[in-house]
Protein backbone atom coordinates (compact mmCIF):
# COMPACT_ATOMS: atom_id res chain seq x y z
CA UNK A 1 0.00 0.00 0.00
CA UNK A 2 1.29 3.45 -0.93
CA UNK A 3 0.53 6.61 1.00
CA UNK A 4 0.51 9.70 -1.21
CA UNK A 5 0.10 13.34 -0.32
CA UNK A 6 -1.71 15.38 -2.95
CA UNK A 7 -0.82 19.07 -3.02
CA UNK A 8 -3.53 20.69 -5.11
CA UNK A 9 -2.35 23.66 -7.15
CA UNK A 10 -4.73 26.60 -7.19
CA UNK A 11 -7.33 25.78 -4.53
CA UNK A 12 -9.31 28.91 -3.68
CA UNK A 13 -12.20 29.61 -1.28
CA UNK A 14 -14.48 30.67 -4.18
CA UNK A 15 -14.60 30.46 -7.96
CA UNK A 16 -13.29 27.82 -10.34
CA UNK A 17 -10.60 26.67 -7.89
CA UNK A 18 -13.09 26.06 -5.07
CA UNK A 19 -12.73 22.54 -3.71
CA UNK A 20 -14.71 21.80 -0.54
CA UNK A 21 -12.52 19.41 1.45
CA UNK A 22 -15.42 17.28 2.78
CA UNK A 23 -16.63 16.63 -0.76
CA UNK A 24 -13.07 15.99 -1.94
CA UNK A 25 -12.67 13.29 0.74
CA UNK A 26 -15.98 11.77 -0.34
CA UNK A 27 -15.16 11.74 -4.08
CA UNK A 28 -11.65 10.39 -3.52
CA UNK A 29 -13.07 7.55 -1.43
CA UNK A 30 -15.68 6.73 -4.09
CA UNK A 31 -12.84 6.68 -6.67
CA UNK A 32 -11.08 3.98 -4.64
CA UNK A 33 -8.63 5.86 -2.44
CA UNK A 34 -8.56 4.70 1.17
CA UNK A 35 -8.16 6.65 4.42
CA UNK A 36 -8.54 9.99 2.63
CA UNK A 37 -7.73 12.92 4.90
CA UNK A 38 -7.56 16.66 4.26
CA UNK A 39 -6.62 19.73 6.25
CA UNK A 40 -9.10 22.63 6.29
CA UNK A 41 -8.97 24.48 2.95
CA UNK A 42 -5.22 23.96 2.46
CA UNK A 43 -5.42 21.97 -0.75
CA UNK A 44 -3.58 19.07 0.89
CA UNK A 45 -4.97 15.52 0.89
CA UNK A 46 -3.45 12.27 2.08
CA UNK A 47 -4.59 8.93 0.65
CA UNK A 48 -3.68 5.27 0.79
CA UNK A 49 -3.78 3.30 -2.45
CA UNK A 50 -2.23 0.44 -4.39
CA UNK A 51 -1.64 2.86 -7.28
CA UNK A 52 1.82 4.16 -8.09
CA UNK A 53 2.57 7.90 -7.99
CA UNK A 54 1.67 8.64 -11.63
CA UNK A 55 -1.59 6.67 -11.68
CA UNK A 56 -2.66 8.09 -8.30
CA UNK A 57 -2.02 11.64 -9.55
CA UNK A 58 -3.94 11.03 -12.79
CA UNK A 59 -6.91 9.59 -10.89
CA UNK A 60 -6.90 12.51 -8.40
CA UNK A 61 -6.83 15.04 -11.26
CA UNK A 62 -9.70 13.18 -12.98
CA UNK A 63 -11.77 13.20 -9.77
CA UNK A 64 -11.21 16.93 -9.37
CA UNK A 65 -12.15 17.66 -12.98
CA UNK A 66 -14.95 15.15 -13.63
CA UNK A 67 -16.63 15.05 -10.22
CA UNK A 68 -15.93 18.51 -8.84
CA UNK A 69 -15.48 20.68 -11.92
CA UNK A 70 -12.05 21.89 -10.80
CA UNK A 71 -9.26 21.58 -13.32
CA UNK A 72 -6.30 21.69 -10.95
CA UNK A 73 -2.82 20.23 -11.10
CA UNK A 74 -1.95 17.74 -8.39
CA UNK A 75 1.62 17.53 -7.11
CA UNK A 76 2.12 14.06 -5.62
CA UNK A 77 4.69 13.33 -2.92
CA UNK A 78 5.28 10.94 -0.05
CA UNK A 79 5.57 11.84 3.64
CA UNK A 80 9.25 10.92 3.45
CA UNK A 81 9.75 13.40 0.63
CA UNK A 82 8.06 16.16 2.65
CA UNK A 83 10.34 15.34 5.58
CA UNK A 84 13.29 15.53 3.19
CA UNK A 85 12.14 18.93 1.92
CA UNK A 86 12.01 20.26 5.47
CA UNK A 87 15.30 18.66 6.54
CA UNK A 88 17.26 19.83 3.49
CA UNK A 89 16.11 23.43 3.81
CA UNK A 90 19.18 25.47 2.77
CA UNK A 91 17.92 28.49 4.74
CA UNK A 92 17.92 26.89 8.21
CA UNK A 93 19.51 29.95 9.78
CA UNK A 94 16.67 32.19 8.53
CA UNK A 95 13.14 32.54 10.01
CA UNK A 96 11.16 29.44 9.04
CA UNK A 97 7.91 31.39 8.73
CA UNK A 98 9.41 33.33 5.76
CA UNK A 99 10.54 30.22 3.85
CA UNK A 100 8.36 28.80 1.10
CA UNK A 101 8.77 25.34 -0.39
CA UNK A 102 7.94 24.69 -4.04
CA UNK A 103 7.27 21.18 -5.33
CA UNK A 104 6.65 19.94 -8.87
CA UNK A 105 6.13 16.66 -10.73
CA UNK A 106 8.23 17.33 -13.83
CA UNK A 107 11.97 17.28 -14.30
CA UNK A 108 13.50 20.74 -14.57
CA UNK A 109 15.61 21.97 -17.44
CA UNK A 110 18.98 22.80 -15.88
CA UNK A 111 19.44 25.91 -18.03
CA UNK A 112 16.15 27.43 -16.84
CA UNK A 113 16.91 26.65 -13.21
CA UNK A 114 20.43 28.09 -13.49
CA UNK A 115 19.13 31.27 -15.14
CA UNK A 116 16.58 31.79 -12.36
CA UNK A 117 19.07 31.15 -9.54
CA UNK A 118 21.46 33.69 -11.05
CA UNK A 119 18.85 36.48 -11.16
CA UNK A 120 18.93 39.27 -8.60
CA UNK A 121 15.81 39.25 -6.42
CA UNK A 122 17.09 41.75 -3.87
CA UNK A 123 16.43 40.45 -0.35
CA UNK A 124 14.54 37.41 -1.65
CA UNK A 125 16.58 34.23 -2.05
CA UNK A 126 15.98 31.07 -4.09
CA UNK A 127 17.59 27.62 -4.25
CA UNK A 128 16.47 25.02 -6.79
CA UNK A 129 16.97 21.25 -6.73
CA UNK A 130 15.72 18.34 -8.86
CA UNK A 131 12.10 18.27 -7.69
CA UNK A 132 11.85 21.10 -5.19
CA UNK A 133 12.78 24.71 -4.63
CA UNK A 134 13.11 26.97 -1.64
CA UNK A 135 12.32 30.66 -1.46
CA UNK A 136 13.19 32.94 1.42
CA UNK A 137 10.99 36.02 1.25
CA UNK A 138 11.65 38.32 4.23
CA UNK A 139 8.99 40.87 3.24
CA UNK A 140 5.49 40.44 1.88
CA UNK A 141 5.12 37.29 -0.23
CA UNK A 142 2.27 39.06 -2.05
CA UNK A 143 4.72 41.75 -3.25
CA UNK A 144 7.58 39.39 -4.11
CA UNK A 145 8.47 38.76 -7.73
CA UNK A 146 8.99 35.11 -6.74
CA UNK A 147 5.33 34.18 -6.80
CA UNK A 148 3.98 30.86 -8.00
CA UNK A 149 2.97 32.08 -11.48
CA UNK A 150 6.33 33.76 -12.11
CA UNK A 151 8.32 30.70 -11.01
CA UNK A 152 6.17 28.37 -13.13
CA UNK A 153 6.63 30.55 -16.19
CA UNK A 154 10.40 30.86 -15.74
CA UNK A 155 10.94 27.14 -14.99
CA UNK A 156 8.37 25.73 -17.41
CA UNK A 157 6.80 23.42 -14.81
CA UNK A 158 3.61 23.29 -12.78
CA UNK A 159 4.51 23.85 -9.15
CA UNK A 160 2.82 24.59 -5.89
CA UNK A 161 4.19 26.53 -2.97
CA UNK A 162 3.66 25.62 0.68
CA UNK A 163 5.08 26.73 4.00
CA UNK A 164 6.25 24.44 6.82
CA UNK A 165 3.02 24.94 8.76
CA UNK A 166 0.89 23.75 5.85
CA UNK A 167 2.99 20.60 5.55
CA UNK A 168 2.66 19.92 9.25
CA UNK A 169 -1.02 20.68 9.52
CA UNK A 170 -1.79 18.26 6.70
CA UNK A 171 -0.80 15.46 9.07
CA UNK A 172 1.99 14.44 6.72
CA UNK A 173 4.71 15.45 9.13
CA UNK A 174 5.03 17.37 12.35
CA UNK A 175 6.13 20.94 11.68
CA UNK A 176 9.42 21.96 13.24
CA UNK A 177 9.03 23.28 16.79
CA UNK A 178 10.26 26.73 15.77
CA UNK A 179 7.44 26.89 13.22
CA UNK A 180 4.76 26.07 15.78
CA UNK A 181 6.16 28.56 18.29
CA UNK A 182 6.33 31.41 15.79
CA UNK A 183 2.73 30.74 14.74
CA UNK A 184 1.55 30.81 18.33
CA UNK A 185 3.45 33.99 19.09
CA UNK A 186 1.94 35.75 16.08
CA UNK A 187 5.23 36.32 14.27
CA UNK A 188 3.89 34.79 11.05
Amino acid sequence: MNRWIFLLRGVTPVGKGKVPMARLREEMTVAGFQNTRTWIQSGNAIVDTELDRMDARKLAEAVLKDKMGAELAVITVSAEEIKQVLQENPFKELPLERIFFGLFNQKLEKEKADALVNMDFGEDLIRIYDWMLYCFIPGSAARSKMNNAYLQRKLGVTLTMRNANTFGYSGAVKPPVRSRLSRVSGVC
